[in-house]
């Protein structure tokens, strides 16, 4: 075997400890594996005297995170401090400023300066592997950047965010609503203190921007995303859906075409014979389409100290063993910038849910606003009436543009016989 690899620890949460533990408990395994034993030499987090459960008097202590890229006993840096800016970008840059690879977790820095530190990856000829910033533990970038390389890729959509797929499935065998499910979800550790990047599609956002470019070709575009999360979902949403066919999920969805790249991150209805509608808990699952290989389904767990340690493990072993490759599968000077595709035009089925006021007429109003804005209704179904005096009304259209559903949404805007905003779900058909 060659020298050790050696690696800079920058961040030492869940993650961060999870990475000293498997490198120490499969260390033989390790080495033969990657043909040379990978070893930590330095580490830097905010509080070096916090308890993590695993020793660190061994390594290098450096407060500044910054140094742990100059060091001359370091090879490859790996970044797990989160957040797009600060701290973890200046460390980012830093490696690769020194001639030495990144490893990182991080989707948010990924998806808005990915092809910057990519760029720089490819000029200074270092390794940059972010396997644990997309589905925690399931190789989804190497299977699409490696695995399906051969392939065009028409289209990659799945379940991105744990967080949001736990609410949501406790809520399809509680029948509570969101708020409930998410207080269960914070107490049990699924969910910040502040949720928000979770459940308003953020998180799922970032890696989808990852996913898409990884698939077609293009630039990251996290800016061009249409960003819905789940914070409106009522327990009532998860019944109708159920008594209709499908389960509700929050979905990423990215297609490029000749209209340009379409990305979107919404709840969906998804039937209960595709595959993603059986995906529960706190699990990720990604699905692409390759027109040779087919689809493909990738799905484990998305999170969690073991999981995410062991891709960032994964792409270390990589690295040792000299896999360096363009990071977003293709040079950075070879990616494409892709026009915003609007959806306007993409044909597909709706699931719309309206809270209104219990009265004659409410529901002449809807289906004229719907009629003059071209919308065809498949099935209309009117809930009794709520504890504050309101009425559910659930719609499900039948196969038309989504310009329509939106015209039809806005003509209802305002409207006095509505009680708070409706809430649209696209349909997977």
């Amino acid at each position: 075997m060659t020298e050790p690899l050696r690696i800079a620890l920058a961040g030492l949460g869940t993650v961060g400890a999870g990475v000293v533990r498997l490198l120490d408990r499969n260390a033989d395994l390790i080495a033969r594996r990657a043909g040379r034993a990978i070893i930590v030499t330095s580490v830097s987090a905010r509080d070096r005297h916090k308890d993590r459960g695993v020793d660190l008097a061994r390594f290098a202590w450096e407060d500044d995170t910054s140094a742990l890229a100059e060091r001359s006993d370091v090879d490859v840096v790996v970044e797990l401090i989160g957040g797009s800016d600060g701290p973890a970008l200046a460390l980012a840059r830093g490696a690769f400023a020194a001639g030495k690879g990144l490893v990182t977790a991080n989707k948010a820095m990924l998806a808005h300066h990915g092809i910057e530190l990519a760029g720089l990856a490819e000029r200074a000829g270092v390794a940059l592997k972010f396997e644990a910033a997309v589905a925690g533990g399931v190789p989804v970038i190497k299977g699409l950047r490696e695995g399906a390389a051969a392939n065009r890729i028409a289209q990659v959509y799945g379940i991105l965010n744990g967080t949001c797929n736990f609410i949501l499935s406790r809520m399809e065998t509680e029948g509570r609503d969101f708020y409930e499910v998410l207080a269960q979800a914070q107490a049990a550790g699924f969910a910040e203190a502040d949720p928000s990047f979770d459940i308003d599609g953020v998180d799922a956002g970032h890696k989808l921007a990852i996913l898409a470019s990884i698939a077609f070709g293009t630039l990251p575009a996290f800016g061009d995303l249409a960003l819905e999360g789940i914070r409106h979902v009522l327990g009532a949403d998860i019944a109708e859906a159920a008594a209709l066919g499908y389960r509700v999920r929050l979905l990423g969805m990215a297609e490029a075409g000749a209209a340009g790249l379409f990305q979107r991150v919404h709840p969906c209805l998804v039937p209960v014979s595709h595959p993603l509608a059986h995906v529960t808990g706190a699990t990720n699952a990604v699905v692409a389409e390759g027109d040779f290989v087919g689809r493909l389904l990738f799905q484990g767990a998305g999170a969690g100290a073991g999981p995410t340690a062991s891709a960032v493990v994964a792409d270390l072993i990589d690295i040792a063993r000299g896999v360096v490759g363009p990071p977003l599968s293709m040079p950075t000077d070879l990616l494409t910038r892709a026009a915003r595709a609007e959806p306007g035009e993409r044909r597909g089925r709706a699931y719309l849910r309206f809270t209104v006021a219990d009265r004659v007429g409410v529901l002449a109003e809807i289906a004229a606003a719907m009629r003059d804005a071209g919308v065809s209704i498949e099935s209309l179904i009117q809930r009794g009436v709520q504890a504050d005096g309101s009425v559910l009304v659930a719609i499900v259209t039948h196969d038309g543009p989504e310009r329509c559903v939106a015209q039809a949404l806005e003509r209802l805007r305002g409207s006095q016989s509505l009680a708070g905003r409706p809430m649209l779900m696209h349909i997977l058909d």
